[in-house]
């Protein structure tokens, strides 16, 4: 396939199945091309700017991919949550160095992928505490603020020591109780702490 062919398709998946990554078995598949000839194809479409390389084997048009996009094809199970979820939500004034995704999959050496966004790292959780964003795959302001906590304790530093949080009035203090249910005694007791001390007191 020549690269205007190449160009004509992501942009056609795009507009009509709203289908933005696409892994190199799928891509093999579509220019009917063995791994051997796909791969230097693909690496003549990166280097003239008509595809980008997002992760290991995920491809799309450049800049028309988002986290969001690409999460889903690394891992079914996975959400976008904690520090770079309460970072779109403006929760935090930190921007983010690493995206993390909570799962409930254990990835192995997989577990992070080095992609133009940052590193995407899979947290593999209990039971108890993962639950998939009701609306698409990235977690809401209070479910990200609960599973930032819990992601801090796992590794033993305090969320207030890696970021500034604000507009905290924004978070519902009904869905934060209701959430909290789910995590670890600590974690609870240590997010009731930050939400008092940003002057946000939990309901009952």
């Amino acid at each position: 396939m020549r690269a205007l062919d190449w160009q004509r398709f992501f942009q056609q998946q795009r507009d009509e199945h709203r289908k933005m990554v696409f892994t190199t078995a799928e891509l093999a598949n579509v220019a009917q091309a063995s791994p051997g000839v796909l791969n230097v194809a693909l690496r003549r479409l990166v280097k003239q700017g008509v595809l980008a390389r997002y992760a290991a084997g995920r491809y799309g048009l450049p800049g028309a991919v988002s986290p969001e996009d690409l999460v889903p094809t690394l891992d079914t199970s996975a959400y976008v949550t904690a520090m770079y979820s309460l970072y779109r939500h403006q929760i935090i004034t930190q921007a983010p160095t690493e995206i993390t995704c909570f799962t409930n999959r254990r990835h192995n050496r997989s577990r992070v992928r080095k992609t133009p966004f940052g590193r995407i790292v899979f947290v593999c959780v209990e039971s108890a505490v993962y639950s998939t964003p009701r609306d698409g795959v990235m977690a809401s302001g209070e479910q990200a603020f609960c599973d930032f906590i819990h992601v801090c304790r796992k590794r033993g530093v305090r969320a207030s020591s890696l970021v500034t949080f604000r507009n905290m009035d924004r978070l519902d203090r009904q869905s934060l109780a209701e959430i909290l249910i789910r995590y670890p005694v600590a974690a609870r007791r240590e997010a009731t702490r930050l939400l008092a001390k940003n002057g946000l007191m939990m309901p009952g």
